[in-house]
């Protein structure tokens, strides 16, 4: 497995590539409040707010409210990012106004920074608690020196699967290495059933599937970019599942946790979900379902270079906005939130939380093992190396939205026979290199 390792060596000069960036993108207000060195904590009570897609997160604010004297949260609900919720958030701040405090996906993190509407944590002291995050949630939530939001759940991924078929039924091993993974989807596809079914619209895939590969798409250097989508870690990604595609062995008709999705599951004809570890929730609804399935690790590679243990799907941070008037007592309450078991345990009862942020605490429902999962104790036993075996070199690049978007067209491309993942890999690098030239970041292609 490729070592972890701190990527602050990795992402050194990228502040100043989104520097480069700011005056074309900055909304016309980019938190003037916050243009101040730090402002200090407030004499007496405050109230603190944040805007957050999160459901039932009232709840988790009220088990903080009744330990407190001095800092209230009141929080408000608003649409999932993409469907309205960072319009609102960014119209919010640059009007002057705004939160205190928004839910931001973590693969977004640095576009809000890049807009000006984030408050750079580090400048309150963050490094004396930092120690208390997760690494591999953490550095997904920094660029440079700077760390631009906390991380609030993550998803490594790893392999949910209908252990009662695919091991009883069927006679077959939950694949450990991609290239067992393709001679099982053949097995199982002989046997008139699919292994997994992917979402023929969804860019995430072959994300995590790079990450855990060992790629590093977007890479700070000097006063810009490099994006490298079509090195050695890409390209065997690319080419692998190029393979699969050609030869049909898995379904491309519908995604994981879909309709069709739990209806050929239920009845034991889809095996298995390669995703985020939040998605141990959304299984657990499949009808018939308890003490039938089972997890185990994500895929890795053959041979001498097998990849780190797993990609990330999914995840979140709280950020501070940038008109905040109280980003000290936010984040004090968000280091709560994020770190302390109470906020940890919180999140998870009333939120459905992916993977906890914390450093050494997974959460006390997480310890137990599970009648769903076969009595597995999948967390601590499968899920918690997952989450230590990250990618910690991977860097979210500062146009997050836009890329996903050309990721996810080459999938339905590729998928559709139009044009291959090799092919598709090199002409997202192209254009997305274009697009960031065009919002003002210095970038090249990788030579």
């Amino acid at each position: 497995m490729k070592p972890t390792m701190s990527r602050r060596t990795a992402l050194a000069g990228s502040a100043a590539a989104l520097a480069t960036g700011l005056a074309a993108c900055a909304p016309p207000n980019p938190g003037e409040v916050n243009a101040q060195a730090t402002i200090p904590a407030a004499d007496g009570r405050v109230t603190v707010s944040y805007w957050a897609w999160l459901k039932d997160l009232h709840k988790v604010a009220e088990v903080f409210n009744q330990t407190q004297d001095r800092i209230t949260v009141e929080t408000t609900w608003i649409p999932g990012g993409n469907n309205g919720g960072y319009a609102k958030i960014l119209s919010a701040v640059a009007a002057g106004g705004g939160p205190d405090i928004a839910q931001v996906e973590l693969r977004s993190v640095p576009e809000f920074a890049l807009a000006g509407a984030l408050v750079d944590v580090t400048r309150y002291d963050f490094a004396s608690i930092a120690d208390r995050f997760d690494p591999g949630a953490l550095t997904q939530a920094q660029v440079g020196d700077s760390t631009w939001a906390l991380p609030q759940d993550t998803g490594p991924m790893a392999t949910f699967y209908n252990r009662e078929v695919l091991e009883g039924e069927l006679g077959l091993t939950v694949p450990s290495t991609w290239e067992d993974f393709r001679e099982t989807c053949g097995a199982v596809q002989e046997a008139g059933k699919q292994m997994i079914t992917l979402d023929p619209f969804d860019g995430s895939h072959p994300v995590g599937w790079a990450m855990q590969s060992g790629a590093v798409w977007f890479r700070p250097e000097g006063d810009g970019w490099i994006v490298d989508m079509t090195d050695d870690a890409s390209m065997r990604v690319a080419e692998f599942w190029d393979g699969i595609l050609a030869d049909k062995l898995i379904g491309t008709g519908y995604g994981s946790f879909t309709t069709p999705w739990y209806a050929a599951a239920s009845e034991g004809s889809v095996l298995a979900s390669i995703s985020g570890s939040w998605s141990d929730a959304l299984i657990e609804t499949v009808p018939g379902g308890e003490g039938k399935w089972a997890v185990a690790p994500m895929p890795v590679w053959s041979g001498d270079d097998p990849g780190y243990a797993s990609g990330a799907h999914g995840g979140s941070s709280a950020a501070i906005l940038a008109n905040s008037q109280h980003p000290v007592e936010a984040l004090e309450f968000l280091t709560w939130m994020c770190t302390d078991p109470a906020g940890i345990d919180a999140m998870i009862e009333f939120s459905g939380i992916g993977w906890s942020p914390a450093a050494d605490y997974i959460g006390a429902p997480r310890q137990e093992p599970s009648e769903f999962f076969s009595g597995q104790n999948y967390n601590e036993e499968v899920i918690v190396p997952m989450a230590e075996g990250q990618n910690l070199e991977w860097t979210w690049a500062p146009l997050m939205q836009r890329a996903m978007a050309i990721i996810g067209d080459g999938m339905t491309a590729a998928v559709n026979g139009e044009v291959p993942l090799v092919d598709m890999f090199a002409d997202a690098q192209t254009e997305i290199v274009e697009i960031m030239r065009g919002i003002g970041l210095n970038a090249e292609e990788a030579r």
